[in-house]
């Protein structure tokens, strides 16, 4: 490949260069190749096979992403002042970690916002979430496990049965352990092998059932020609002549895995932002002080978190077992504000119970502490054999609590990244008083206790799997970054497609919605003009 910078801003190395390969890099690449373009793809993350995921989170090289430590696996986690951050990273983005599951949301989310009023959303994404759903292969979850059956007990014990249901998912269900040819894309596609529903969703998936980003939209693009260059990250981008990016830009990366760090760059016509939150909106954010200084002020604003909790539940039950399933097999409407669902791990992948502390209320630092003291003094038997399970996996459950009320930060530029600072918003709470109450009523069938991480009852920070926001659609540069199609305001060919362009809160995963999103984005854009 030629790394050479051209001088000449009318021959430019691509016609798009997408910065992430998660849902909307995927589809991106994908869609351009297919409306003639050259594309190029840059992931700061690695190439994962079935064969290379860890067999378990204790394996840290593998699943944690923690370059300075030479760890270069999947996942990443972030703290900052107001909240910790799980999120993806490798050629898949999201896809190889996410639990699978593609939620539609409710009417509430197309009518709250900076981009309720700029069109129809619920009639416009539609068609998209149905071709998002085709795409990644979604399948109704034929199995209710353990986990899954103490969920509908719950529902049941609160009369609201009706309001529970098995989630829509990106698997392949098949025959498990069963290896056939192609069956989503007329033989275009990969072979895929049936889910044996071994839990192991979220360390990626080693049987080659799940439906990540690689099996579809990447899978394709490449066959249509788009190039992926994987463990880089994107450090600059810069108009190439006009300062509005009308004849181009030059994007500057170095290497994301390696100590050494020189720098590369690539030209291309248009450049679409697909690193998600912490991706996109920090790289906008640097951006934004030099290279593109006609971006928003609004960058970094209308953070949000899903209004998430993040409730660890573990049973005193040996003979049970939670693992056995998919990531999340289940989903309950427990009003019409707040989801839960119940989300496994596979055999042996105890990794997080080094961190976790006893569920708390509200509070000071001091009667937070006081509480969770007070729960372990009262059953000291109950909490010593809890936190000693032999198999921790197997004894306890992630509860997801999710809601569509908002909750909102925003992220500036920080000495060493990026910072959370309190918008006008509600401030993320630590501790929702109804989840931590569907978390008991869920233990109570499980002879179980509620657990959360120790950011959450030490710091007051809550926790998410699911940041939005950063990147909002408005009808103008003074209320958001980009525009109803996705294109940032004040400059040309340059698009955002990822999570930080969600503009309201779904109150469920929103892995469909982006993916509908970017269908959308994709759908409006014309036929190689360059």
């Amino acid at each position: 490949m030629n790394t050479k910078t051209k001088d000449d801003s009318n021959k430019t190395d691509y016609d798009y260069i997408i910065i992430g390969s998660g849902f909307g890099g995927s589809v991106s690449a994908l869609r351009l190749a297919e409306k003639g373009y050259k594309v190029l793809v840059i992931e700061k993350g690695k190439w994962y096979s079935k064969d290379d995921f860890p067999k378990t989170n204790w394996n840290l090289k593998r699943w944690l992403w923690l370059p300075t430590l030479r760890l270069h696996g999947i996942m990443k986690i972030t703290f900052l002042k107001h909240i910790g951050i799980i999120s993806g990273v490798g050629v898949g983005g999201g896809s190889l970690v996410y639990a699978n599951t593609l939620p539609k949301p409710k009417p509430a989310f197309y009518k709250t916002g900076s981009w309720a009023k700029l069109e129809d959303w619920e009639t416009q994404l539609n068609p998209y979430y149905e071709k998002a759903w085709k795409m990644l292969g979604a399948d109704f979850n034929p199995y209710f496990e353990y986990g899954d059956q103490i969920l509908k007990k719950l529902a049941e014990k609160q009369n609201r049965v009706e309001y529970f249901e098995p989630t829509r998912v990106a698997v392949f269900f098949g025959e498990a352990d069963k290896t056939v040819d192609d069956p989503y894309f007329d033989g275009k596609g990969p072979e895929r092998t049936g889910c044996n529903n071994c839990g192991a969703c979220m360390t990626g998936c080693p049987h080659n059932a799940k439906n990540s980003l690689d099996k579809n939209y990447l899978h394709l693009a490449q066959k249509l020609g788009v190039e992926i260059i994987a463990e880089k990250e994107v450090v600059d981008v810069s108009p190439l002549g006009k300062e509005d990016g009308s004849d181009g830009y030059k994007v500057s990366f170095q290497g994301a895995t390696s100590f050494f760090k020189k720098q590369e760059q690539l030209t291309a016509k248009g450049v679409i932002f697909a690193g998600g939150v912490l991706g996109t909106v920090k790289l906008l954010l640097k951006l934004s002080m030099k290279s593109l200084p006609n971006l928003s002020k609004m960058v970094g604003n209308d953070i949000r978190t899903n209004n998430e909790s993040l409730i660890f539940s573990v049973s005193s039950d040996k003979d049970k077992d939670f693992t056995k399933g998919i990531a999340i097999g289940s989903i309950y409407h427990a009003d019409e504000n707040t989801h839960l669902e119940p989300v496994r791990y596979g055999r042996g992948s105890g990794f997080w119970r080094v961190g976790i502390i006893p569920t708390v209320s509200k509070g000071g630092f001091f009667k937070r502490i006081g509480e969770m003291l007070g729960k372990i003094i009262k059953e000291p038997i109950r909490y010593f054999k809890l936190y000693t399970v032999k198999e921790f996996s197997k004894q306890s459950i992630v509860l997801l609590f999710m809601q569509h009320l908002d909750s909102t930060l925003s992220f500036k530029r920080g000495l060493f990244g990026m910072k959370s600072k309190l918008s006008s918003g509600v401030k993320p709470a630590a501790s929702i008083p109804l989840a931590n109450k569907l978390a008991e009523e869920y233990a109570g069938f499980t002879n179980g206790r509620s657990f959360v991480l120790l950011t959450e009852t030490l710091l007051n920070v809550p926790s998410t799997a699911h940041i939005l926001g950063g990147s909002v659609m408005g009808k103008d540069i003074s209320e958001g970054v980009i525009d109803n199609d996705h294109n940032v305001f004040g400059y040309k060919n340059m698009m955002i497609i990822d999570g930080s362009t969600i503009s309201a809160n779904p109150g469920v995963n929103p892995a469909l919605t982006i993916t509908a999103l970017a269908e959308r984005a994709m759908d409006k854009l014309k036929e190689n003009k360059f």
